[in-house]
């Protein structure tokens, strides 16, 4: 896998600067009049998340950036954070109800896997690059662990993809398998530089600039070497609006095709092997040093040429890694939205930006 392990804060799926426009249409539900505590900036069931908490992540997602958020963009990433914060929690508590919190030797051993390429002085150095603690790290990867759980017990293992379905894909789709030259099978997930009114991903969320789209793309790769799912990744931030629905998935590419993209794509997808992605390729015009973008591909699996017959392990693979993909995005989804429409949440930091506003 290329590109170097970068410690994240994993269970924080909202670091980027939103559209308050959509964040607050999920909000406005929620918030309540009078909360007398200024320390506390919103309630999941009685639990408090407190501004500390906001503070540590939102001072984690700006560490080494040159341009720091201010106004309006400062409040909008701060309004991400804090929805993402409740988000886990509602999830925590379904855990807990589930008897399904992880375990101090689960925590430990995500720990030791984190140390693993680093020397102790190295990893205090990236602790104090991010401004977490040993604590912070260990509380984040117990939630991360903990939800991993929770998504597995409830939906994950709860699929089932019946060899009628697969024989049922591979008949109305058999040409797909039908190669007449190698093909590369690719996902990708795309940053603009300019916000895109076409983009619809699930968190609505649109890089502003060039250095913000850097920003994100960064932060993104970051997430992926900590071992997140790229197709999930691809769902929430990708902001190319014909494969973000599907996790990034490009479908096949014939070899001859991929000689007629850019040189920089070309040459990523050239040293992966099936199951790495890229590094951050920049797309822009060279002549001009104009950047439109940003980009991650994903090599998913290399098909040399000929047709493939359904009784071939791959393809018969291939068609059930797909369906269960699309099953399980979309069964999440629900999952979530469920969720926190039983949950009772009270977003203060919401509310009094509304106010503020004038709006209510």
């Amino acid at each position: 896998m290329e590109g170097s392990w970068t410690i994240t804060p994993a269970p924080i799926r909202a670091f980027y600067t939103l559209p308050l426009f959509f964040v607050f249409l999920g909000m406005l539900a929620a918030c309540h009049r009078g909360n007398a505590n200024p320390d506390v900036m919103a309630k999941v069931n009685g639990h408090d998340i407190t501004r500390a908490e906001v503070d540590k992540y939102y001072a984690n997602h700006t560490a080494g950036s040159q341009q720091k958020p201010s106004g309006e963009q400062a409040d909008s990433l701060r309004v991400g954070i804090l929805r993402q914060l409740i988000d886990n929690q509602i999830l925590m508590q379904r855990a807990e109800k589930l008897g399904l919190l992880a375990t101090d030797e689960e925590v430990n051993r995500k720990l030791t896997e984190a140390k693993a390429p680093y020397t102790q002085e190295q990893f205090d150095r990236k602790l104090k690059e991010m401004g977490i603690t040993v604590d912070d790290f260990k509380r984040d990867q117990r939630q991360q662990v903990t939800i991993d759980k929770l998504l597995n017990k409830e939906i994950t293992s709860k699929i089932d993809v019946t060899d009628r379905d697969v024989s049922t894909y591979y008949t109305e789709h058999k040409g797909e398998f039908n190669l007449i030259e190698p093909q590369y099978h690719l996902a990708h997930i795309l940053v603009t530089s300019s916000p895109n009114p076409q983009v619809h991903n699930m968190k609505a969320d649109k890089a502003q600039n060039e250095p913000d789209a850097r920003k994100k793309i960064q932060t993104v790769l970051n997430r992926l070497d900590s071992g997140e799912d790229f197709a999930t990744l691809a769902m929430n931030y990708s902001e190319d609006p014909e494969t973000s629905t599907n996790g990034g998935d490009l479908g096949f590419t014939p070899e001859s095709s991929l000689r007629s993209t850019d040189a920089a794509t070309r040459e990523a997808i050239g040293k992966l092997k099936p199951g790495q992605f890229s590094g951050i390729i920049v797309i822009g015009n060279p002549a001009t040093r104009q950047v439109f973008g940003y980009r991650i591909v994903k090599l998913l699996s290399k098909e040399p040429a000929g047709q493939r017959d359904m009784n071939d392990p791959r393809v018969q693979q291939a068609i059930r890694e797909q369906l269960r993909n699309r099953r399980e995005q979309l069964i999440k989804g629900a999952y979530y939205e469920v969720l926190r429409d039983q949950a009772k949440v009270e977003n203060y930091y919401a509310e009094q930006i509304l106010k503020q506003a004038g709006t209510k």
